[in-house]
């Protein structure tokens, strides 16, 4: 009889997490432990949204973490700078990359993994941040897998870890089909870097306008960004 294979997911709340939650959990048959991280962010509304998500995909438990990234600042999601809205597709990275956020989350992940036996840390990064954000290359995914075996007494000892990020080569039209074949509802996620007083997406920020094209792509309408301004 073979072992179940424990995973932890990093979980935001967001279409791409939610999404690599559904295919680990559906696709893969993976024992599933969520973790999401409460960093100061801006878009906080995302963490109910998070474990609601991970509820519904019956996760073995999941795990919120506090780090405090306001205090170190440098981002328009941690601190006082504006959001960029309506200049997606621009060759810069962008004021919402979280200074060594996925470094950060990952360690932190892969803390909680070995404590629960798990050998595989998936993650919901994809081209689109690939883009834009250095955290969501697969070179640096490959090059922590490594870290993550040589710092760790799992590891040490002979734990085979793996970063999976299944979206990786996805875009997001291709991400919510996937997403919709595993059953996902994406009216239960948050994806808006600055939502508005009652949680509603603003519409005009890179993660609204890439969500909003991947829906319009597949000729359907954003179950949330329908209902906004």
């Amino acid at each position: 009889m073979s072992m179940t294979t424990k995973a932890v997911v990093l979980l935001s709340g967001g279409l791409d997490s939610a999404t690599a939650l559904a295919w680990a959990s559906k696709e893969k048959g993976w024992q599933c432990y969520t973790i999401a991280f409460d960093y100061g962010q801006r878009h906080h509304i995302e963490l109910a949204a998070s474990l609601e998500i991970s509820k519904k995909f019956q996760a073995k438990k999941h795990q919120v973490i506090s780090v405090d990234l306001q205090a170190i600042g440098g981002s328009s999601l941690t601190s006082d700078l504006d959001v960029p809205k309506d200049q997606a597709e621009t060759s810069t990275i962008p004021s919402t990359y979280v200074p060594a956020r996925n470094l950060i989350f990952l360690s932190l992940a892969s803390a909680f993994a070995e404590t629960v036996g798990a050998n595989k840390l998936v993650i919901g990064a994809n081209v689109v941040d690939y883009s834009g954000y250095p955290d969501c290359r697969p070179e640096f995914l490959e090059s922590f897998a490594k870290t993550v075996a040589l710092g760790t007494k799992a590891g040490v000892q002979g734990a085979d870890f793996e970063v999976v990020a299944p979206l990786l080569q996805l875009d997001k039209s291709e991400i919510i089909k996937l997403g919709l074949a595993l059953g996902v509802d994406y009216a239960m996620t948050r994806s808006c870097y600055d939502p508005k007083e009652d949680g509603s997406p603003c519409g005009h920020c890179d993660s609204c306008y890439y969500r909003q094209q991947g829906f319009a792509e597949l000729g359907q309408a954003d179950p949330l960004l329908n209902r906004s301004e």
